[in-house]
């Protein structure tokens, strides 16, 4: 991750940028890892710090967590926690979803897509606790 409110012209906004990315990085991992996903939950809020507008924000953590998700997946299957068939059923399902959110992404506002991502993370966090 790329932290644009840091200066880089200097040796400390350098290092300040560096610890950032190694801390948001770590925990975007760290989610994927142990959760499945989880990851764009942080990766999202952290790339708009940086300076990223949200609908940036919102495309660049795909790419964070498609490379984060690869690693985890080969992880769950060399550990036997991967289910091949069940996953398989979903993915042309979910292609068509990405491809109509990734659309639909251009046409919403910024605001408009802030409190749609707000109120999923707060469905499902309630969802998890009840």
């Amino acid at each position: 991750m790329y932290f644009h409110s840091f200066p880089s012209h200097n040796k400390t906004g350098d290092i300040m940028k560096n610890k950032m990315s190694f801390i948001f990085g770590l925990l975007c991992g760290f989610l994927n890892g142990l959760f499945g996903s989880g990851g764009g939950t942080v990766a999202v809020p952290c790339l708009e710090k940086s300076g990223l507008e949200v609908k940036k924000a919102h495309a660049s953590s795909v790419l964070l967590i498609f490379v984060l998700s690869i690693f985890t997946a080969i992880i769950y299957f060399l550990n036997g926690n991967l289910d091949l068939g069940l996953a398989m059923d979903y993915i042309p399902y979910g292609i068509v979803g990405a491809v109509i959110g990734s659309l639909t992404l251009k046409k919403i506002s910024s605001d408009i897509l802030k409190k749609i991502f707000a109120i999923i993370i707060i469905i499902s966090g309630v969802r998890i606790l009840l």
